[in-house]
């Protein structure tokens, strides 16, 4: 079975469009390697990407790391306090979505 994360639509069209490389969590994670996106509502998988790390240390809410992350309200950095790092250029968006069951 593959691991798959759900992301809001807003966040996985930066990922897929605009070049979005910390996808912020208020967790940190040990996963690595590729994973299958989940559009969050959707009942579908909309594409893949690589998990090449994480933050060691909380991300700070400051305008700096906005072209990684893409989050405009930094106050929400106060509560997505961890970065799972993704492999620059690696997202892949399918052309037909896979339905899947949570």
């Amino acid at each position: 079975m593959r691991r798959a994360l759900i992301v809001k639509k807003k966040w996985l069209d930066k990922i897929f469009d605009e070049g979005k490389v910390w996808e912020m969590r208020t967790t940190r994670t040990n996963i690595r390697g590729e994973i299958d996106l989940i559009e969050s509502g959707s009942g579908l998988i909309v594409g893949k990407v690589d998990i090449i790390g994480c933050s060691d240390i909380p991300i700070k809410p400051i305008a700096y790391h906005m072209p990684f992350h893409k989050v405009e309200d930094l106050e929400l950095i106060n509560k997505w306090k961890w970065a799972w790092i993704l492999k620059a250029k690696s997202a892949v968006r399918y052309e037909t979505p896979i339905p899947y069951k949570h």
